[in-house]
């Protein structure tokens, strides 16, 4: 064995989300040996009253509590609230996406738009991540543009550009999509599903927030393909560009796609539509603008019409007020809706539903996982010691700073828990708690709690969305660092400027 071998043998591999989970598990069941057990009084809705905090007989948790957490965790609990709603509408979606990708719409719809602009390749580069950035924005998209890395690398060099224009299009736009994240299901709808507040809360500070840092993102990826069209020794990925324009068969370009069928024409209107319809039932009309209660009035008139009410059911939910129960079924029955739009077999609808389900079956998990740190918390009434150090620590901090600090807080965790659901499960109970006692809204805390996760899986090599994306792309991840290290203090900066200014309004 030489040296090499060696060193890759030997090299440290990051333990999966769960190990460190379950580690911080294991280090929270150790800490109610040592923190002293306290609760606080509660409102009837179970809110924290600040003041009130007072100390209980120890609760130390055991080998059975932390085996017993992750259970807890998911169907939960007198003391903790289950993930079970939150997992369901995970696994939903994963399997809408599956019956999504199964009619090769969504595919075939990004490679027409890439071929329809070829030759205007600064025009495509703002198209696409716009369409990139918005797709992280509204449901997390990440994973799924892998395929689209070996498509826009080669239209990219081919014009003059390099693999790293084609890489920051795709990567860099999802991740500040995700920073900005509107009404991600696994950044916005689970981390204001632990505190209780509507994903739509916030939302529209949140699109001018993703306007901003996609604009940034548009203009440092531009900026840099202009200057190495110009000179390409000033590409940073000079050095590989004659292995690249072989690897990637760049002289052959990439074959016009076929047309798409109207069938897949309907699928993308459909997939479009019910990502519009979730925003309008998630933004809280009334609680904007109590004039604005059209859906409640149009609600009323239908459970109140005889044949409708008895064909529809009474118990329909009016747009505004919709939770997770309400756009799980959404995703439900606009993948039925796609069954049929496509004339998709029934047995291969059941199977993509089904592959689709799976592939987001660890994130499910995750979830439950993460909140059972939660439940050895609240078990060992660690959590309201937690909270009263918390309170006297930052509530007298000034709410852009609390803020702030939240967002580093948020940032630091991220590099160990790179999973936005994992992360929010593990930590937003605290945080909302704690913005309840510095009088910071929690829509703040959860845009904080965003930003931190698009922000750091943009950089941190625990990100599989990042690391997948660069060895397909054959950038080595410190030669990523230095191309996007001005991009994401400025990111960084511009984010911190944001959650000050939120704070306060």
């Amino acid at each position: 064995m030489n040296e090499s071998d060696q060193m890759k043998k030997h090299r440290f591999k990051m333990p999966s989300a769960f190990t460190i989970l379950f580690g911080l598990t294991v280090f929270i069941a150790i800490l109610t040996w040592f923190i002293p057990a306290g609760t606080y009084s509660t409102t009837p809705d179970g809110t924290l009253i600040s003041g009130t905090y007072r100390t209980v007989a120890s609760h130390t948790q055991g080998l059975w509590d932390v085996l017993m957490a992750p259970i807890i965790g998911m169907i939960g609990n007198k003391q903790t609230t289950g993930a079970i709603e939150i997992s369901i509408f995970i696994l939903v979606i994963g399997g809408f996406l599956g019956v999504v990708n199964q009619t090769g719409a969504l595919d075939d719809g990004i490679r027409a738009i890439v071929h329809r602009y070829t030759g205007h390749e600064k025009r495509l580069i703002i198209i696409l991540m716009i369409l990139f950035s918005v797709g992280g924005s509204t449901y997390g998209m990440g994973e799924e543009t892998m395929a689209f890395f070996p498509l826009l690398i080669p239209i990219m060099m081919g014009v003059g550009y390099d693999s790293l224009v084609a890489v920051g299009i795709i990567l860099l736009s999802t991740r500040v999509g995700d920073l900005a994240s509107t009404v991600n299901p696994f950044a916005t709808g689970v981390a204001s599903g632990i505190i209780k507040i509507s994903p739509g809360v916030g939302l529209f500070s949140r699109v001018i927030l993703l306007v901003i840092v996609t604009a940034m993102a548009i203009w440092f990826v531009i900026h840099y393909a202009e200057k190495v069209k110009k000179d390409p020794t000033k590409s940073l990925v000079y050095s590989q560009r004659q292995e690249d324009m072989k690897r990637f068969s760049v002289a052959d370009r990439t074959s016009a796609p076929k047309p798409l069928t109207k069938n897949q024409k309907h699928v993308l209107w459909v997939f479009c539509l019910t990502f519009v319809i979730m925003i309008v039932g998630l933004v809280p009309w009334t609680s904007i603008n109590k004039s604005w209660n059209f859906f409640d009035r149009f609600n009323s008139w239908i459970t109140g019409n005889a044949f409708l009410g008895t064909i529809l059911g009474k118990d329909i939910v009016s747009l505004g007020n919709w939770y997770f129960n309400e756009i799980t079924l959404l995703f439900l029955l606009m993948s039925i809706v796609i069954m049929f739009v496509s004339h998709m077999k029934e047995g291969q609808f059941i199977n993509a539903f089904m592959n689709g389900m799976a592939d987001l079956l660890n994130v499910a998990i995750i979830v439950a996982v993460a909140r059972g740190i939660q439940a050895i918390m609240n078990s060992g009434m660690i959590t309201g010691t937690i909270l009263h150090l918390g309170e006297t620590s930052l509530s007298g901090l000034p709410k852009p700073v609390f803020a702030i600090l939240a967002f580093v807080f948020f940032c630091v965790l991220s590099v160990l828990i790179p999973s936005s659901s994992g992360l929010a499960a593990a930590t937003m109970g605290i945080m909302g708690s704690l913005a309840v006692f510095s009088h910071v809204e929690g829509s703040v805390v959860v845009s904080a709690f965003q930003a931190s996760s698009g922000l750091i899986t943009a950089i941190t090599p625990t990100s599989a969305i990042l690391m997948g994306a660069l060895a397909l792309s054959h950038v080595s991840l410190t030669t990523w660092w230095k191309w996007t290290a001005k991009l994401i203090v400025s990111l960084f900066v511009v984010t911190c400027g944001f959650l000050a200014i939120v704070s306060v309004m």
